[in-house]
């Protein structure tokens, strides 16, 4: 049954639609329970629903209906896809790095790379970088490579930052380079990258203070200097 329902799914779907879904979908993680055919047939059945709803409803339905139908599937692809991978890229990059720092204490010790992710995904760390890195070590239990396994995870990872660090650190492990020196150069970067975004973050304060002001206290100010001309405009 499922067999059929994907059948004419892809005969429903453009090839490429199916393929940027699923892309996406894979970013969420290895934890998400969306499949890639039941978001699209719920965005189209409430597509279809939406766009007769409107063009009965309204007089002006010819025009609503395309209209509220477009607005429909662009909201439901952001909030249950892009805003959910932009939040999971935030979430990501701020466990990154006590999980690196973790690890390259661990390659300290002498352990090798596995035996390093072994001891840093078993530590008190918890989220959604663990998981991850959980998943990399239980497709090594079932026969892949360390390295074969660390590239398919970043299919499933939407940070950049991430992805680098780990194709720096299957480079180091192929190559028989220093993993360590690699950690430590992308933990600078990452220590970097956290105080420019704070930076960024204070710096936004004063023009969020501004327009909080503009439309509160500035109104505010103004009834509390016009209310007795007001109140006495009233009284005559």
């Amino acid at each position: 049954m499922r067999g059929e329902e994907h059948y004419f799914s892809k005969k429903l779907y453009r090839e490429k639609t199916i393929l940027e879904i699923k892309r996406k979908i894979s970013l969420l993680g290895v934890s998400t329970k969306l499949d890639v055919y039941s978001f699209l047939n719920l965005r189209f059945l409430g597509m279809i629903l939406i766009f007769f709803l409107f063009l009965v409803s309204s007089k002006i339905g010819f025009i609503l209906a395309p209209l509220f139908t477009y607005l429909f599937c662009r909201g439901i692809t952001y909030f249950l896809l892009d805003k959910r991978i932009k939040d999971r890229q935030v979430a990501l990059e701020t466990e990154a790095l006590g999980f690196f720092e973790i690890l390259t204490l661990s390659l300290e010790t002498g352990r090798n790379l596995s035996e390093a992710l072994n001891v840093t995904v078993n530590s008190s760390l918890d989220g959604q970088l663990v998981l991850e890195f959980k998943e990399v070590l239980r497709e090594v239990d079932y026969g892949k490579s360390l390295t074969e396994a660390m590239n398919d995870i970043q299919s499933s990872i939407p940070s950049d930052t991430i992805n680098n660090i780990i194709l720096s650190l299957t480079q180091a492990n192929l190559y028989g380079s220093s993993i360590i020196r690699s950690l430590y150069g992308q933990l600078d970067y990452l220590r970097e990258k956290r105080k420019l975004e704070v930076k960024a973050e204070i710096s936004k304060v004063p023009i969020k203070i501004s327009i909080i002001s503009v439309f509160f206290f500035v109104p505010l100010v103004l009834i509390i200097i016009l209310a007795p001309v007001l109140l006495k405009y009233v009284a005559k």
